[in-house]
């Protein structure tokens, strides 16, 4: 049965890039992994004054990710960080019920500079170390995705040979992580 994972979509933009990529990987690994794209746009802005009551859209959110066995987070670079509105998804996730804690998770990141979301993932990974966060993250599989606009056809198959086949042992390192996690979680 394969991995039930929530890409959480770091980008609001209806041509995302990286949107693309996680089609591409639901698609292509859709034996192993099944990838459901999580959107991000419709979120409040994280508000103290509302943690305690939030809004339907902050409810769905958390729910689809609480309802996963992983996370996939796809990160592009916006200012040498993530989005703001990532940032404020992941705000919402560190507040009442901790749906990220201990949740195998993975990240990818494309743009179309040559670093592929290096900056954002960096800060992003300093930003899942919160105890009220802290997913299990799988060590040393940084997928950075550079100049992907050179990398997809028209259709966001991704064509570039090298990228896919660093993509395909990614996947099967992060299979073995999530095994492995759950088998300690189940101890």
């Amino acid at each position: 049965m394969p991995i039930k994972v929530k890409a959480i979509i770091g980008s609001t933009s209806s041509t995302s890039y990286n949107l693309k990529v996680v089609e591409f990987m639901r698609k292509r690994y859709a034996g192993k992994l099944e990838i459901t794209p999580v959107f991000i746009n419709a979120l409040e802005p994280f508000a103290i004054d509302i943690e305690n009551d939030p809004t339907p859209n902050v409810l769905d959110f958390k729910a689809e990710v609480a309802d996963s066995d992983a996370v996939l987070f796809a990160v592009p670079e916006y200012n040498f960080s993530i989005p703001g509105t990532l940032k404020n998804a992941i705000d919402w996730m560190s507040r009442g019920e901790l749906v990220l804690q201990g949740k195998p998770t993975f990240i990818i990141g494309a743009s179309m500079g040559n670093l592929g979301s290096v900056r954002a993932q960096q800060h992003l990974r300093e930003i899942l170390s919160n105890p009220n966060l802290a997913p299990a993250i799988l060590p040393q599989n940084e997928v950075y995705i550079g100049a992907v606009h050179a990398k997809l056809d028209a259709d966001g198959t991704l064509t570039d040979e090298a990228t896919v086949a660093f993509l395909d042992r990614v996947v099967d390192n992060f299979i073995k992580f999530y095994e492995k996690e759950t088998a300690s979680a189940n101890q």
